[in-house]
Parts: structure tokens; sequence; C-alpha cells
């Protein structure tokens, strides 16, 4: 019988320690859904242990095969350029397969209300309320048009109105579409941050949503977005496993 892939979540880091605190939150999580799978955690910057320190204790503990699971909601750089730079350094004898990132998912939309409830709203509320879907940003059109269209998806599934807005590189910013939303007449304006811990951004996030109705909290160790990263782990160590018994 084949070991699991152990499972290595690797989050951005940020000078900020609530990021790393919400980053260990939702990792113990992780683990209490699926107690018999190895999780550890791996920071790109700025927080220990480096993903290459993990990497390199992993593979002088034996272990073979690891699953890279990106803390990212988007394709943006840093799934696309730094983790894979990052995971070519591995040491050798480990096999690693990078998961995809974590967004766009059902799951995430559900963690996104399960915030906008717990600061207050009702499902009641949705047709009356006017959404700001409040993203981290970033130079990436890819991943700038995936916040679009999940705003408008979002939308179809009974609000007032939903409009995204980025806390940099690109626009409109959060008090923008707070504004915007309060023209089109929605009786409430709330913003939701589609971000998983807080930080710099985040902060900037909660200063344009002054004049707004609701502000939810960061997505962090949400119950939707634990299962959605034993999800991404799932589809990745398929193949993983079928390479480990061919």
């Amino acid at each position: 019988m084949h070991r699991e892939p152990v499972l290595l979540v690797v989050a951005h880091g940020s000078r900020d320690p609530r990021h790393a605190a919400t980053v260990h939150a939702l990792v113990r999580r992780v683990r209490s859904l699926r107690p018999g799978l190895r999780v550890e955690t791996g920071f790109l910057d700025f927080n220990i242990p480096s993903v290459q320190g993990v990497l390199e204790s992993l593979a002088a503990r034996g272990v073979r095969d690891v699953v890279a699971l990106p803390l990212l909601l988007t394709r943006a750089f840093h799934a696309k350029a730094d983790i894979p730079a990052v995971l070519r350094d591995a040491p050798p004898r480990l096999r690693i397969r990078q998961a995809e990132v974590l967004g766009p998912s059902p799951l995430l939309l559900s963690a996104l209300e399960r915030r906008l409830y717990e600061a207050g709203l009702s499902p009641a509320d949705k047709s009356s309320t006017g959404v700001v879907l409040a993203s981290a940003g970033s130079t990436d059109p890819e991943a700038i048009a995936v916040i679009a269209d999940i705003a408008r998806e979002w939308r179809h599934t009974g609000w007032c109105a939903v409009r995204p807005a980025f806390a940099s590189a690109a626009l409109p910013r959060t008090e923008d579409a707070v504004r915007a939303l309060r023209n089109l007449g929605c009786a409430r304006v709330a913003v939701a941050p589609y971000v998983l811990a807080p930080g710099r951004l985040p902060d900037r996030i909660a200063r344009g949503a002054a004049d707004a109705d609701v502000l939810a909290d960061v997505l962090g160790p949400a119950p939707e977005v634990a299962r959605l990263l034993l999800e991404k782990y799932d589809e990745a160590r398929v193949p993983a496993l079928a390479a480990v018994g061919a």
C-alpha cells in the first residue's frame, strides 16, 4: 500500500502577523477534516518555514511524493512563475505535483456568503443588497478577468448587483464600486473581501468599505475553503499515485 503524497500548502507570506496566523488556522482545519493526511505549510516570503526549507526537510525524512498546493485564488504571477521556480529547486528525490489554484469555485462563493451572513446579512437581504467583490488585484489580465466573471456569476444567485473591485494594480477601487452600487439604487451595500488572509491589501479594502453598510471578514479558515484545499489536493494526487504504482 502506497502512502499518500504529503500536502504542502504554499502561502504567500506577509510582514503582518495576522497572515501567518490565519494560514495556520486554515491548515489546522484541513488536518481536522482528514486526520490521516500529512499537511505541511511553507511560505514564499517573509515567514518561516520557507517552501524550500520544508521540501528539504521532507526529502531528508524519506518522503517521496508531494502535492504543492498554492494558497491562491487566481492564476496570477505567483502561480505561474514564483511557485514553479521554487519547486524546480526542490531536492531531486522528491516527486512534486503543483495543484491548481483555489478559484474560481462554488465553494468560494459559499464561503463569501458565509462571511456576509456572519457580518449581519441574511438570505432575505440578497435582492436588496449590492455586493462589492473586493480582491487584492493583479497586473495579470487573466486574473482580473476571472474576478469579473465571478462577479457576474454571483449576481445570478439573487443579489441586487455584484461589482468587482481591486485593492491594487486594477480599477475600480472598493470605494468607487460602493458608490456605483449606491447610485444603482441598491438599498444596502456590502463589501465581500475575496482574499484569504489579512494584510496590507485587505486593510486597504476595509478602508474603501468605509461607506458600505456591511464589511465581511476575509475568507480565512472558512469550512468551505478547507474543503476546497482537499478537493484540489485530491485532483492533483491521483496522477501522483498512479506514477507511484507504475
